[in-house]
């Protein structure tokens, strides 16, 4: 997948969202939200895919849910691709970003996460 694309997975092994316990399903929203953001606020994609995953060779296999930053010069690189078309053929590719990039966006996105995380505990100290 292309810079920036971050993957959400459960703790636990589970195959399936339908699987997930009650206390991991009321954590996955606001993840996945917060995950979009740091996405979103590093990567300004025109708009940014949510897509789960768990296929395995024959059988699913784990969770996984890929967020994906798109942009018009990502789809471009692409033909013009769009959604499935377009991740798939990102798979197909094989192309992998600059590690060093890599290791960048994911020193951003910590440090992003982080700030997200401590806001959200001074938000819920606020409220009590």
């Amino acid at each position: 997948m292309n810079l920036g694309t971050l993957i959400v997975g459960a703790r636990e092994h589970v195959v399936a969202i339908a699987e997930l316990d009650d206390t991991a399903a009321a954590e996955l929203g606001p993840l996945l939200r917060d995950t979009a953001r740091v996405v979103e606020t590093l990567c300004q994609p025109e708009q940014t895919y949510v897509c789960m995953w768990s296929h395995g060779r024959d059988a699913r296999k784990h969770l996984h849910i890929a967020v994906q930053p798109v942009t018009a010069e990502v789809r471009a690189r692409y033909g013009g691709l769009r959604s499935e078309q377009l991740q798939a053929r990102m798979l197909a590719d094989g192309d992998e970003p600059d590690i060093t990039e890599v290791e960048q966006f994911c020193e951003r996105a910590r440090e992003l996460f982080r700030a997200i995380t401590d806001n959200s505990a001074e938000t819920a100290a606020d409220h009590r």
